[in-house]
């Protein structure tokens, strides 16, 4: 027994962790109290990252001067790498001056962003739930070395199909699209919300809910 649950431990301290989401940021992937598990081994290894892919990062320096727990664990999509240029304008992720295809939002992005260039050594990072995500948007980009590891898989709750659920927590890199159609904006935008626009991040983290 006491070599089975050393071996759990191990497990979860370097291979794989289960992790269970606590906030609507991750909306409509993943849904408040689901599951996922979190691969840890191409982190340790240094391999790269991937667009697209959702990782789960400790909180970058911005949040955590301003009193944000240092022990929360965060989780996000990957929309940007080093070198990458990134905008966002009209509702559309602009990637090194692509449109990208972008199916994860539910909602069309209702704020500018960029566009700016992503620094060495980090990432940019956005929930899926843009409107509503305290993300790189907001506070600045995410040290590469933040990042504990690669949400893989969706396994609770079991009554949602499991191979979707891997489709859309797997991360892959998107098509990018030649011509994008003009995205339906909200119309409900909420009371004292504010234009984002900006080719550097705000000093001061804007509240979004």
């Amino acid at each position: 027994m006491l070599i089975a649950l050393c071996i759990a431990l191990l497990l979860r301290w370097g291979v794989v962790e289960p992790r269970w989401i606590p906030s609507g940021s991750m909306l409509p992937t993943l849904q408040l109290q689901d599951r996922v598990l979190v691969e840890k081994v191409r982190q340790r290894l240094g391999l790269a990252l991937r667009h697209d892919e959702i990782v789960v990062f400790r909180p970058p320096a911005a949040l955590v001067a301003r009193g944000y727990d240092p022990d929360k664990a965060l989780i996000k999509r990957v929309i940007g790498l080093p070198g990458d240029l990134v905008e966002i304008r009209g509702g559309v992720l602009i990637r090194n001056g692509q449109p990208m295809a972008d199916p994860w939002p539910a909602r069309a992005m209702d704020y500018r962003f960029g566009p700016v260039r992503v620094p060495a050594r980090q990432a940019l990072v956005l929930g899926d739930n843009r409107n509503e995500s305290l993300d790189s948007h907001l506070w600045g980009p995410l040290p590469l070395r933040n990042i504990q590891g690669r949400a893989v898989f969706r396994y609770w709750p079991p009554a949602r199909p499991l191979e979707r659920a891997a489709e859309m927590v797997v991360g892959g890199a998107g098509p990018t699209r030649a011509a994008l159609t003009k995205r339906e904006r909200s119309s409900g935008k909420a009371a004292g919300s504010v234009d984002r626009s900006a080719t550097t991040w705000p000093n001061q983290i804007c509240p979004v809910g």
